[in-house]
């Protein structure tokens, strides 16, 4: 296929993109290079553009033959969504449905979502089914959901063929060496973590440690960002003309923010120091994905189901690239 990959040069969508030209799709990436990296997509791959500019998406589509799209041009960050709603509906709302009138206009009926386990909000139990009612608490999970509706409504309508991927917590980096986790505002815990460990930040904060789990820490499902994006490829290949997938990814096991913080001493062999936060509003005790349907439609099972392999991924990465991408269009490819 001829896929359009949105957000292509950030973090799941770079990993993803690697994934489909190893399976022998054609890519093209569409990413405005605000939270992105032109370093993380090959050369000759990106296209530098807006969610919001609707024209040019339309364009992009015809010129380019797009067959599908994988969407993952979002703002993720959940405090910041909090703060800073408008931002959050006017770019993962509005430029959504940008994208998908453009993808109306041109004739391309199968898309690849982005979604989240975000929109589950708190749920009562763990671990979580896709039956589960889905409850946001902030902004950023609500404009998921908001959109997983919009596809629901556009497969019947415009014969959309969709699948919205809620996943968990992304994390590690490619084993391959070129690919990893960089953001200007780091706010997830591996990389804060190893951060620390290399001497970057002094010390990780674990907010809260009196919640109702084995250490008083939050649990949360580690998904390897590699095992994400062969999620998406599957769900790209098994995609039907006005249906719709909605599936949890995750491994099913839980980690706490100690047993994380330990993995990655145990991991970089560093001292990684600790402060004791207070709580922050809206964190759920624990989040752990049922995982069995993903795996009985799409045959997908989570590679990476342990800690420290997941770490020790990231750990690589950070060492060989403490500053984050190289400059330059296609940097991470030159010697990969």
């Amino acid at each position: 296929m001829r896929v359009l990959v949105t957000g292509g040069a950030g973090y799941v969508g770079c990993h993803a993109v690697d994934a489909l030209l190893r399976a022998g799709h054609e890519v093209r990436v569409y990413d405005n290079l605000e939270l992105g990296h032109a370093g993380a997509v090959p050369l000759g791959l990106l296209i530098e553009g807006d969610l919001a500019e609707g024209d040019k998406l339309s364009d992009v589509l015809s010129e380019q033959r797009i067959d599908a799209v994988m969407h993952f041009a979002a703002y993720s960050t959940v405090g910041e969504s909090v703060t800073d709603p408008g931002r959050y509906w006017h770019n993962n709302v509005l430029g959504t449905l940008s994208l998908l009138d453009a993808m109306r206009a041109t004739n391309v009926r199968s898309l690849v979502f982005s979604s989240t386990c975000a929109t589950y909000g708190v749920p009562k139990k763990s671990p979580i089914a896709e039956s589960t009612p889905q409850d946001p608490v902030n902004p950023y999970g609500m404009s998921k959901l908001t959109i997983e509706r919009a596809l629901a409504d556009y497969a019947s309508a415009y014969g959309l063929g969709y699948a919205a991927l809620r996943y968990f917590n992304a994390c590690g980096a490619s084993p391959h060496g070129h690919l990893g986790e960089a953001h200007a505002n780091e706010s997830h815990l591996i990389p804060i973590c190893l951060q620390a460990a290399l001497g970057q930040s002094e010390s990780v904060t674990i907010f809260g440690v009196d919640y109702p789990t084995r250490d008083g820490t939050c649990i949360r499902d580690y998904i390897h960002v590699d095992d994400l994006a062969d999620a998406h490829l599957r769900a790209l290949e098994r995609l039907s003309p006005g249906a719709g997938l909605r599936l949890n990814l995750g491994t099913g096991r839980g980690f706490s923010v100690r047993e994380v913080i330990d993995a990655c001493r145990r991991v970089s062999g560093r001292e990684i120091h600790v402060e004791i936060g207070t709580r922050r509003t809206g964190d759920p005790p624990e989040l752990v994905a049922d995982p069995s349907r993903a795996r009985e439609v799409l045959g997908w099972t989570a590679r990476y189901s342990e800690i420290d392999p997941i770490v020790e991924t990231a750990w690589q990465w950070h060492v060989a690239h403490p500053a984050g991408y190289p400059d330059g269009p296609g940097a991470a490819f030159e010697h990969s």
